[in-house]
């Protein structure tokens, strides 16, 4: 295993690198780094590059951005080639992978910050590179709109989001996570990202969003997803089910506390899936769409065999 590879894995599992599109970043510059210091044969390099991605993989599983863009950088790639070409071919994917990462949640900004309107009250949940782009995107347009950000524990990311939109100017209320339904009659616009987008529009994101868009429906409130198209897994199309992983019970209590209580199972889900009729529209870098168009960016996007293994899984 490559020494690089091993430490980025240990810091997207452990949450050092965390957020959907930073760790899809994360991922192609640990895959660029293994092939530009690599040094063996041809047939080394191919064994050592499926262990990586292999590895890589399973740190996170839930978070489609991670084997997505190893997807792109390995896709079509031609092992007939020799050593050095396949090199530069990977180093190349990798660093157009993270040029397009950059670049889809600036377009993103842009295109979601149309929905905003003055005056608007909006709610968020976590720490999403997408959703924080649509609303100081808003902001610098001149907008002038107030946000509620949801604290999401056990990690307090929605902290993150809070601190984040105070140092832009944009007036900002911190709230816990159970406020959510006492706030929502007062909401304009719900804003959030996505770790994943399955085929027929559901969103997997962080635990407590499919609460909060259910509480949205109820009030009447849009619901607005964020995500880029690298998130959208190819995979549910064939059926399959997005895998959530559950976390360390430490995250929420201490070892302490544990013993202190006795006999007691703690429970740490850290995503939940929310289903298509709860989301009003998904903005991508390729534009708006509603749920129920999730296939169709599947099939432009992803359109490879889907019987096909993954390069990592042969």
């Amino acid at each position: 295993m490559d020494k690089n590879i091993i430490e980025t894995g240990k810091k997207i599992k452990n949450m050092e690198i965390r957020g959907a599109a930073k760790i899809g970043r994360e991922t192609a510059r640990a895959i660029k780094l293994f092939c530009e210091n690599f040094s063996g044969s041809k047939k080394d390099f191919i064994k050592n590059l499926k262990e990586n991605a292999r590895f890589l993989v399973n740190t996170r599983p839930t978070a489609v951005s991670l084997s997505n863009s190893l997807r792109y950088i390995m896709r079509d790639m031609d092992t007939e080639m020799d050593l050095e070409d396949l090199r530069e071919n990977l180093i190349k994917r990798s660093e157009k992978f993270i040029e397009l990462s950059l670049s889809a949640i600036k377009k993103i900004g842009e295109i979601g910050a149309n929905r905003i309107r003055d005056g608007d009250r909006i709610m968020t949940h976590c720490n999403s590179s997408c959703a924080l782009s649509v609303i100081k995107t808003a902001f610098r347009k001149g907008k002038d709109f107030e946000v509620f950000a949801r604290e999401t524990r056990p990690r307090y990311q929605g902290l993150l989001t809070a601190e984040e939109l105070c140092k832009e100017g944009i007036k900002t209320n911190l709230i816990v996570d159970s406020a959510a339904r006492y706030f929502m009659a007062d909401m304009d616009l719900v804003i959030i990202g996505a770790d994943a987008v399955a085929a027929n529009g559901a969103v997997v994101n962080k635990i407590g969003t499919s609460e909060l868009a259910l509480i949205a429906k109820e009030a009447r409130v849009d619901v607005i997803v964020a995500a880029e198209t690298y998130k959208f897994h190819p995979e549910t199309i064939a059926g399959k089910l997005i895998e959530i992983e559950e976390r360390d019970w430490r995250e929420v209590i201490s070892e302490e506390k544990k013993r202190e209580i006795g006999d007691i199972k703690v429970r740490n889900p850290a995503f939940d899936v929310t289903p298509p009729e709860f989301i009003d529209l998904i903005v991508t870098e390729k534009g708006i769409i509603s749920p129920q168009a999730a296939i169709m960016i599947l099939k432009t996007e992803y359109g490879w065999d889907l019987d096909k293994k993954d390069f990592w899984e042969v």
